[in-house]
């Protein structure tokens, strides 16, 4: 059965959609049968492995509302083993209509139970609120991936998750748990970067990842390209960063020096 990760966090811009999609795409590349499914009515993730959304017949919004099954609403990307649920702004009303229906908490999880056999892994891109599309996202998963930089802010946003997660647990997902929190566009020379790591470490010990994602240009450039970083650039330190977060996650050993590398680099 596929391991279900949500990525969560409703700060915006912290690196929800392209932790997703690399973290997919490196997975695919090794073989693993992953499937995406995009619950933020922005579409990043959709927009990240270029696909057009106007081409797409059935979205999550289909799904999630009950018009369609989530078999119908799968397409290939041309990326090795990934495929996708597509997202586009009809996401947007979903919310409102979901309000009327039975079950509206679980109405992922109850359409990922028809396919999960089908996939090693899965990864749901919440959007940045703690809205009922993150609900249902956090009920459907069993671990939560936690983007976040490196800021006193971060801190916040972080604290109001821990809260909705626990609500989560108590009442409708009792096994959810955090796989871990990734510092994104980290930059180790800041002091402020230093200070709020270790703050995290002190609060939530052993649930950070070790990897930590540089700032880096070629990350940021992919999307527009419609392409994870690995198949953009596949020397960039972005590109390497996702692979050791993949080697961390699947628990592959790593070769310390290459993770020395991501800011020794210029």
């Amino acid at each position: 059965m596929g391991k279900v990760f949500a990525v969560a966090n409703q700060k915006g811009g912290v690196g929800k959609s392209t932790t997703a999609v690399n973290l997919a795409a490196y997975f695919g590349s090794k073989d693993k049968k992953v499937l995406c499914i995009d619950i933020d009515a922005q579409g990043n993730m959709t927009t990240g492995f270029g696909v057009r959304k106007k081409a797409v017949q059935y979205t999550s919004y289909d799904v999630l509302i009950g018009q369609a099954r989530i078999q119908d609403a799968i397409v290939r990307t041309e990326f090795k083993n990934v495929s996708l649920v597509a997202a586009t702004s009809a996401l947007a009303g979903a919310e409102i209509e979901m309000i009327e229906l039975d079950n509206r908490m679980n109405r992922l999880k109850m359409q990922l139970l028809t396919c999960r056999l089908d996939y090693d892994y899965i990864f749901i891109d919440c959007p940045p609120s703690l809205s009922l599309m993150t609900i249902n996202g956090l009920v459907a998963c069993d671990k939560i991936i936690v983007p976040m930089q490196a800021e006193f802010y971060a801190l916040e946003g972080l604290s109001q998750l821990m809260e909705t997660i626990k609500i989560v647990k108590n009442k409708y997902n009792p096994s959810l748990d955090i796989e871990g929190i990734l510092f994104t566009m980290y930059d180790p020379r800041l002091n402020v970067s230093q200070q709020v790591v270790a703050e995290v470490e002190r609060f939530f010990p052993g649930k950070t990842f070790e990897t930590k994602i540089p700032r880096n240009v070629r990350l940021s450039e992919a999307p527009s390209h419609g392409k994870p970083v690995m198949y953009y650039d596949k020397s960039s330190k972005g590109a390497e960063a996702y692979e050791l977060l993949g080697m961390e996650i699947s628990g592959e050993k790593q070769k310390p020096k290459e993770r020395r590398k991501l800011f020794s680099r210029k």
